[in-house]
């Protein structure tokens, strides 16, 4: 059993990794333009989450203590697809802030964080169930100190 649970940790590794190395593309590295003017300044975290999901779950502890050590230098966007009525509510602030596009292409995909760079749409990094904070620091850093 235990071997079983290995495996199955070096495979969810495994496909993080594949996620987040994936081609540049026009559909996959942007999310089709700037984003709206009050997530201007600072590099945007947009979080694809539902209440049922176990991987917005594993997630929660490290999102939450990125929200408090970037307060303030980092604009935070939680896209709820929980259900019918909160996806048509997260449908419309996706398109009010730019995000339209990346909630179509994602809306299915819980447990997706991306970090944004808000004044061209690119996204810097993808990743999916990912709660290993140090990789959200690395983009964080290098998105902060451009600005």
């Amino acid at each position: 059993m235990f071997t079983t649970s290995a495996t199955i940790s070096a495979t969810e590794t495994s496909i993080t990794k594949i996620a987040q190395v994936k081609p540049s593309t026009a559909t996959t590295n942007s999310v089709g333009g700037p984003l709206a003017k009050e997530l201007q300044g600072k590099p945007v975290i947009v979080d694809v989450f539902a209440t049922w999901c176990s991987g917005c779950k594993n997630i929660a502890p490290t999102l939450s203590q990125l929200k408090q050590e970037y307060s303030g230098k980092v604009n935070f966007v939680v896209l709820d697809v929980t259900d019918k009525a909160k996806l048509k509510q997260t449908e419309t602030m996706a398109k009010k802030l730019g995000l339209g596009k990346f909630l179509k292409a994602n809306k299915s995909k819980t447990s997706t964080v991306a970090i944004i760079d808000p004044s061209t749409g690119n996204i810097l990094a993808i990743y999916q169930n990912n709660a290993n904070k140090a990789d959200y620091t690395k983009i964080l850093k290098t998105a902060l100190a451009k600005k």
